[in-house]
């Protein structure tokens, strides 16, 4: 009878039931022990500690429930079970009977192969040797399916195995995964537009539909349909007065037989706005008139040949540009921060006017809300992280002193400065300010770190001309960290046989002049052409002085002395010649300006060179001419890959253009390498496609590679140009297409750039502790053939061991 009472109350206390009829609460049954079932692992003595139930004493549904939940939070067990059996003696025993998890050994997973099996792995929570967590299981199963449908695999299939051991106490987790092909977009439905077609809508995105190229690949991106949907169509449409544009939805059909897509995006246009008027309220330190001059919806009446086909003088609608507006802004917070008011406010506001009919075009008042502050100076300019490299070099390059008001582009143009050095790792960090005093003044930090500068460079050479042969060399940019830079060459082989020194100081005895001495000792045997053999040896000196109120000007002046001899082809090129050993005696002077930046491969900036050479006459020598040199090189950055906002990070694209000028006066007597040759990349001026020597004052030579070279191959004046695209990847390697002009004349008066020699092709330069590379590929457009028929075709040009 007491098994029956207990049985009935354990019954009813375990479904929680209570009986209404009672007009007291039903006793409480007792155990007398509980026993554990189905345990491997965990203790028996754990499991009872964390169920807690008590014996010999009334037990009550809560304790049941208490134990079983305690008992799944400890993650150890898939199943628990309480149950109830009456033992020998008849005493009540509550049994636990447990479903224990296994040990997970390893999770892998297997057939990843279109996207980073890494990213895979970092969806799983599954961690080595802790029990297997079946919801985790599918959690990393959904977040690795959410990751391939951002890449655009939404056919992937992920299917969790589980490999259990002989005794299932461990187990092993491979997810299986199918990928299947990526969706491609088969069409981008606009729906809601009205004022723009859907070639248009879709042309501002970058998501498209798959066409017949190789690059309209259609593949589906959630990351690039994200920054369409609340980057580029807002933009698109802003920049069209469409201020209120709206994505209603975005929705992608996928036909999972194909794996086609169609991408349906519903769009609330608005309506366009026009601007009434552009007003500034709270500038001080520049004039309304000065800060409108920034107004891009200044437009006045069309004139020109536009009139022919549209109205003139009627002023053009001045339709709102979100996009404008907003670079506006940009522009006149750079201003500010120029002038040193780094802690202005600008503030863009859009009033929209109320209409009094829905037929009115809806209007908008612009305002620039003007908070200036007060300017901040330089407290202190500090350098942190130069090791090696004296402070003073790195000052000398800063544009910006203490005391200073603050100007952001000095800043700029100080971090590029200290770039263009050269000491450091790059891309530099972008200098930081800190608050210096109460007042709004600041500190300015440029941080650095050096790099090796110094190498030695040794191995084999080989260039157009030269032969092959060996070098062995040292260059230090950085001497003892003061700048100052000391240079030593030596290559050597059949052909060749050059050695060089050098010494370079950027500040002379402490000060700004600069001194360059050079001392060189060279044999030389050209085989293009049968140049024949030249031995020179010589030295020059070279001081350098800045231009006053100039950063980026000096003026140059230099004396050199020169012993030259010739024999083989030389010798014949220099027919009737009167000197054994020809001395060469000049002074020159030249003025360069220099603002270039991300040396060696320039992003920005221009070079400018006009140069002059007085040999021989009252210097004494064996021949007495002039020699003028003009050079200007300019560079506009392009663009960028990549690198996020950080100065000189990512590929940097840029346009490049040079033009290079020269002409001699007088007689060089034996001194033929002081007049011009074309062709090339070895020898004399540089253009590509076409053999050197082959660029002569008489037009193309198709044999300057096998015959012998005449001293009228050699011109008095020659004109050169280079358009280049290029790809500045780091300051070690450099890409671009380019395009090359130039040509030669026989004296300066015949200098008539009309008639150039065309070439074009794509070139790599690299710079390695062995030395620079350089490696052209140009097509010709003007080769002809031994009967004068156009003969074009393409040419490869390389160096290696020597600057290009």
């Amino acid at each position: 009878m007491r098994r029956h009472r207990f049985a009935a109350a354990l019954s009813a206390a375990a479904i929680a039931v209570a009986a209404p009829a009672a007009a007291q609460e039903p006793q409480q049954p007792t155990i007398d022990s509980v026993e554990v079932r189905g345990n491997r692992r965990i203790t028996t003595e754990t499991i009872l500690n964390s169920a807690s139930l008590p014996v010999r004493a009334p037990i009550s549904y809560r304790d049941l429930q208490r134990a079983i939940r305690t008992l799944h939070e400890s993650q150890q067990f898939d199943d628990v079970r309480i149950l109830r059996r009456v033992g020998d003696a008849g005493e009540e025993i509550l049994v636990i009977e447990v479903v224990e998890r296994p040990l997970v050994e390893r999770v892998s997973v297997r057939g990843v192969e279109k996207v980073s099996e890494r990213s895979v792995r970092d969806r799983v929570s599954l961690v080595n040797g802790r029990p297997l967590d079946r919801v985790a299981l599918e959690l990393g199963r959904l977040a690795i399916d959410s990751l391939y449908e951002a890449a655009g695999y939404y056919l992937a299939t992920i299917r969790p195995q589980l490999l259990y051991n002989d005794d299932s106490t461990r187990v092993r987790v491979i997810y299986d995964i199918e990928e299947g092909r990526r969706v491609a977009v088969a069409a981008v439905v606009i729906e809601g537009n009205q004022a723009f077609s859907d070639e248009q809508v879709v042309g501002a995105m970058r998501t498209r539909p798959e066409g017949f190229w190789w690059f309209r690949r259609g593949e589906y991106s959630d990351e690039r349909v994200r920054e369409d949907l609340e980057q580029r169509l807002p933009e698109f449409y802003g920049s069209r007065g469409y201020i209120d544009f709206r994505v209603l939805r975005d929705t992608l059909l996928v036909d999972e037989t194909t794996g086609k897509g169609t991408l349906v995006v519903e769009v609330d246009e608005g309506r366009p706005h026009r601007v009434r008027s552009v007003r500034v309220e709270g500038n001080r330190y520049f004039n309304t008139e000065q800060v409108l001059t920034l107004n891009p919806f200044n437009r006045g009446p069309r004139t020109g040949l536009l009139c022919v086909v549209r109205d003139c003088g009627a002023p053009q609608v001045n339709w709102f540009d979100q996009v404008a507006w907003e670079n506006a802004t940009n522009r006149l917070r750079t201003e500010y921060a120029n002038q040193g008011y780094i802690y202005a406010q600008v503030q863009p506001v859009v009033e929209r006017l109320e209409l009094t009919s829905d037929a009115d075009t809806p209007t908008v008042d612009l305002i620039w809300r003007i908070q200036e502050g007060r300017p901040a100076i330089i407290n202190r300019v500090d350098i942190v992280g130069n090791t090696h490299t004296h402070e003073r070099v790195i000052r000398e390059a800063i544009f910006i002193l203490p005391g200073d008001v603050f100007a952001q582009d000095r800043v700029i143009r100080s971090y590029q400065a200290i770039s263009n050095l050269g000491f450091f790792q790059q891309p530099l960090p972008f200098p930081d300010t800190r608050p210096a005093n109460d007042e709004g003044d600041i500190d300015l930090i440029f941080r650095v770190e050096e790099r090796n500068t110094g190498n030695v460079n040794f191995g084999a050479s080989m260039g157009q001309g030269t032969g092959v042969g060996g070098f062995l060399g040292l260059d230090e940019p950085n001497l003892f960290g003061q700048g100052k830079r000391g240079r030593v060459q030596w290559q050597f082989g059949r052909n060749i046989n050059d050695f060089e020194i050098s010494y370079s100081d950027p500040v002379l005895f402490d000060t700004r002049v600069s001194g360059t001495i050079n001392l060189h000792n060279t044999r030389i045997r050209y085989t293009i052409a049968d140049l024949g053999r030249i031995t020179t040896r010589g030295g020059s000196v070279q001081f350098g002085f800045p231009m006053p109120r100039s950063r980026y000007s000096r003026l140059f002046v230099s004396y050199a002395l020169e012993v030259e001899k010739y024999s083989g082809g030389a010798a014949q090129i220099n027919t009737g010649i009167q000197c054994r050993d020809c001395l060469r005696s000049s002074i020159g002077a030249s003025f360069v300006r220099d603002t270039r930046i991300d040396l060696p491969f320039p992003t920005a900036g221009s070079y400018h060179s006009l140069g002059t050479t007085l040999n021989g006459g009252v210097l004494g020598g064996s021949a007495s001419f002039r020699r003028f040199d003009l050079e200007g090189r300019w560079y506009a950055p392009a663009g960028s890959l990549g690198g996020g906002t950080a100065p000189g990070g990512g590929i940097r694209l840029v346009l490049g253009l040079s033009v290079r000028s020269g002409f001699v006066f007088g007689n060089p007597g034996p001194f033929f390498r002081q007049l011009f040759a074309m062709g090339g990349t070895q020898f004399g001026i540089p253009l590509r496609g076409y053999d050197e020597f082959s660029i002569t004052p008489q037009g193309y030579n198709p044999n300057a590679s096998i015959s012998g070279v005449q001293r009228s191959a050699f011109g008095r004046s020659y004109f050169a140009a280079t358009a280049e695209f290029g790809a500045r990847f780091s300051q070690q390697l450099y890409a671009a297409v380019f395009f090359d002009a130039g040509n030669t004349w026989s004296t300066p008066a015949a200098y008539s750039p009309t008639r150039l020699f065309r070439g074009a092709g794509i070139g790599v330069s690299l710079v390695t502790p062995l030395g620079p590379l350089g490696l052209d590929y140009a097509y010709g457009f003007d080769r002809t053939d031994q009967l004068g028929r156009p003969a074009p075709g393409w040419k490869l040009h390389f160096k290696i061991g020597n600057f290009f």
